[in-house]
């Protein structure tokens, strides 16, 4: 079975607006906290969410946040290739028939990005919505959430894929 590349207007490459969207929703955002909170300062929201500035130099849930800075490169490093590959598969989707799937790939694709400005620019990302509840208290920011939301689509998309082969015997 070949597979053909679909042209550029009918290709996953219509959701680029959106790719631009979320990274300037995400950069005025980060850059309203900068300009407006100290490093921890905090108001409460609601009884289980704060806005407080903080920074990251690690990944997801302070991963690696103390490892003595190489993880700044390695992060920016590998956001930036994944976002390559992520720009590749975005160009052969099918957006009116894979939707779904390039809706998840933009968002995950607006959230690397979003993310890596921040490591290159400082050296860490700027997170400022914390959830905190029981023992788990993460902090994220608008780039996270698409990142989060992107991945969940995209597995979504695979199950209803697979159910969808499962059913029919096939594609």
């Amino acid at each position: 079975m070949t597979t053909v590349t679909p042209s550029l207007g009918r290709s996953g490459w219509r959701w680029l607006p959106l790719v631009l969207l979320v990274i300037v929703a995400d950069q005025l955002s980060k850059g309203w906290i900068e300009a407006n909170y100290l490093l921890g300062e905090s108001t409460a929201v609601l009884p289980w969410l704060d806005i407080v500035r903080l920074h990251n130099p690690g990944a997801a849930f302070s991963f690696l946040a103390g490892a003595g800075g190489w993880q700044r490169w390695f992060f920016t490093v590998l956001a930036l290739g994944v976002s390559v590959v992520l720009l590749w598969w975005l160009r052969s989707v099918h957006e009116a028939a894979e939707r779904r799937l390039a809706l998840a790939l933009s968002l995950i694709l607006a959230g690397a990005i979003g993310n890596v400005i921040d490591r290159i620019e400082h050296g860490y990302v700027v997170d400022f919505i914390h959830v905190h509840w029981g023992n788990s208290n993460p902090a994220f920011n608008i780039a996270d959430a698409a990142l989060t939301v992107g991945a969940a689509l995209m597995i979504f998309d695979a199950f209803l894929e697979w159910r969808r082969e499962r059913a029919g015997g096939g594609a």
